[in-house]
């Protein structure tokens, strides 16, 4: 994997874990180091979801289906690991 490489996976896990947590209702107690995480896989866990599914994921312009599909899998990311991360940080 190239510099670039690492650099796009950064950038649109960035994008996917924003997206995805702007879906979710309510304040996520997460850093958004572990939000940019999330994202990053989520991209990988949509992208072969939609394929999976015979959405079309080699197009010459944005491809809708499969940004939805990353965005629900985002969101499910971080539903499960806000619940976890909030858990964990909350000693009595």
């Amino acid at each position: 994997m190239t510099v670039t490489g690492i650099i796009t996976a950064i950038v649109v896990g960035a994008i996917i874990g924003a997206l995805g947590r702007l879906v979710v209702p309510g304040r996520q107690p997460i850093p958004i180091w572990l939000t940019i995480l999330i994202g990053i896989v989520a991209a990988f866990i949509g992208t072969f979801l939609a394929r999976a599914l015979g959405i079309p994921t080699q197009t010459s312009g944005i491809d809708w289906l499969e940004l939805l599909v990353q965005v629900i899998v985002a969101a499910i990311g971080v539903i499960a690991v806000a619940g976890l991360y909030g858990r964990r940080s909350i000693r009595h």
